[in-house]
């Protein structure tokens, strides 16, 4: 019997409002896992697991005979970011709220889990992947490392995102790559602090800093090709100087964004040279810590046109569209296609959506929906029965 949507759509609501009242950051997601678990064992699934990766929960929903397994996949962390909304379903979690819509996330996640538990419609199994840590980009790590593909094997991964921008009700995606690695760096700098008065007496590291800083931003202009997408942005510049007291440490925080494991180490490599050589015109030394957090997000091109023609059935046409062009973004879903080939895509948040990771942000409610039905169309599409 088909389930009625309107009744879903106004559970998944609650269920998503209640999520977005008690945020909870990465690894720390206990209530949020507790409340998903409780709600796919009520659903009726097959198997629950629950720890997974630290706090991640994955559930397993099998019909008919079919051997073939495919994974969907939701985040369920929240931002160190304190909330500027007045609804009535506000954080109440000082300094932590959901800025980025993984409480929609979730929330669409366990409507597909419903709603495919309810109808079947396919033939083999689904696992629900909800994951924790993705903003710091160790979620998926965690749960890898943790025996996910052996444990809980499958053939290929999807997962979606909100985009704010984007109307409610329209899907976009794109073979290839669709969102960046991002690198971490810390330069160091050290000299000798002293006296604002008598810089000539110490060897102070602010001027070399500012310089530094702005000798990082020719990498992109100057020494990669014109074709390549690179972005290098210092977030952070911090000394131990004081009003009449001119530092002898400087550290300078930032990232970079790229698309190709070359290019990553060519922004790395100028990046040393650039510390290095400028440090040295300044007689300061130098020292460059550079890790890499994510890695690119690459949609399999199969399976993105699997995933518009299961869009298709849920969107109208002219509101699926391909992706113009990567964004410099990063998702840590990119680690599951490490491992399998996959595909994620965006859904509207409404074009008059905060930002992501803005402190007035908050997931569109009407857009739940439309999420839940593409995870249930992409598995029914794949897992068909014969």
């Amino acid at each position: 019997m088909a389930m009625d949507l309107d009744a879903l759509e106004r559970e998944m609501t609650a269920w998503r409002r209640d999520l977005h009242a008690h945020p909870e950051f990465g690894f720390e997601e206990k209530r949020t896992s507790a409340f998903v678990a409780a709600k796919l064992r009520e659903f009726g699934l097959d198997d629950v697991a629950e720890g997974v990766g630290g706090t991640g929960v994955v559930g397993t929903l099998k019909r008919g005979s079919g051997n073939r397994a495919i994974a969907l996949r939701a985040d369920m962390d929240a931002l160190r970011i304190t909330e500027q909304g007045t609804q009535d379903y506000r954080s109440q979690k000082p300094g932590t709220m959901h800025a980025c819509g993984h409480d929609g996330h979730t929330a669409m996640l366990l409507g597909a889990a419903k709603l495919l538990a309810e109808e079947g419609g396919f033939d083999g199994t689904v696992r629900f992947v909800f994951q924790p840590a993705e903003e710091w980009g160790k979620g998926a790590l965690a749960m890898l490392a943790d025996g996910l593909m052996e444990r809980f094997p499958f053939e290929e991964i999807y997962g979606l995102h909100n985009m704010p921008g984007i109307p409610v009700g329209h899907f976009r995606t794109r073979v290839g790559p669709i969102m960046s690695a991002e690198d971490n760096f810390e330069i160091v700098l050290k000299g000798v602090g002293g006296h604002a008065a008598r810089p000539h007496w110490g060897n102070e590291v602010l001027v070399a800093a500012c310089a530094t800083v702005m000798n990082l931003q020719t990498i992109v202009s100057r020494r990669l090709s014109p074709t390549d997408i690179g972005v290098v942005s210092v977030t952070e510049l911090i000394t131990d100087g004081t009003r009449n007291a001119l530092p002898g440490l400087a550290r300078i925080l930032g990232d970079a964004r790229s698309f190709q494991p070359e290019i990553s180490a060519e922004i790395e490599k100028q990046m040393r040279i650039i510390a290095e050589g400028t440090a040295l015109t300044y007689n300061v030394a130098a020292e460059v810590t550079y890790t890499r957090e994510f890695v690119p997000l690459l949609n399999d091109a199969a399976l993105v046109d699997e995933a518009f023609a299961a869009a298709r059935t849920v969107f109208e046409t002219d509101h699926i569209s391909t992706a113009r062009e990567p964004m410099t973004g990063s998702e840590d879903f990119a680690r599951f296609l490490e491992h399998v080939p996959g595909c994620f895509a965006f859904v509207g948040n409404g074009k008059n959506s905060a930002p992501l990771h803005n402190p007035a942000y908050d997931f569109n409610d009407e857009g739940l929906l439309y999420g839940t039905r593409f995870h249930a169309a992409i598995a029914r599409q794949r897992l068909h029965p014969v």
